[in-house]
């Protein structure tokens, strides 16, 4: 596996977390969530990548999509989380909060080793 695969794997997941967390708060239309993800950094993130993860969340029963009329134009497929993707959103902030205080202890102790 290249370090391209590992990093893609790693965002994907990561990414999964994100649109849980932004779709917990409100409704989002793919578009608009990838404006939302540039807000936090993630402006390089294809929207190629996005679109195949909301169907494959939306698969797996962690989201629903819901068309919806639009003022702006024709009508958007607006995403909606689940019962099961409220379970989902929380298992990822438990872990995650795990992980990055692991991985920055790591970092903190080791960050002036030669």
């Amino acid at each position: 596996m290249s370090q391209n695969d590992i990093s893609s794997q790693m965002l994907k997941g990561i990414l999964q977390g994100c649109l849980l967390i932004l779709i917990n708060q409100r409704p989002y239309y793919g578009y608009a969530i990838s404006q939302e993800l540039s807000k936090y950094g993630f402006a390089d993130v294809p929207k190629g990548t996005i679109y195949p993860l909301l169907m494959s969340m939306e698969k797996k029963g962690l989201i629903v999509g819901r068309m919806q009329p639009s003022k702006d134009g024709p009508q958007r497929k607006y995403y909606h989380i689940t019962g099961t993707g409220k379970e989902a959103r929380q298992t990822f902030l438990n872990k995650w909060d795990i992980l990055s205080l692991n991985v920055n202890d790591l970092i903190n102790e080791r960050r002036n080793d030669a």
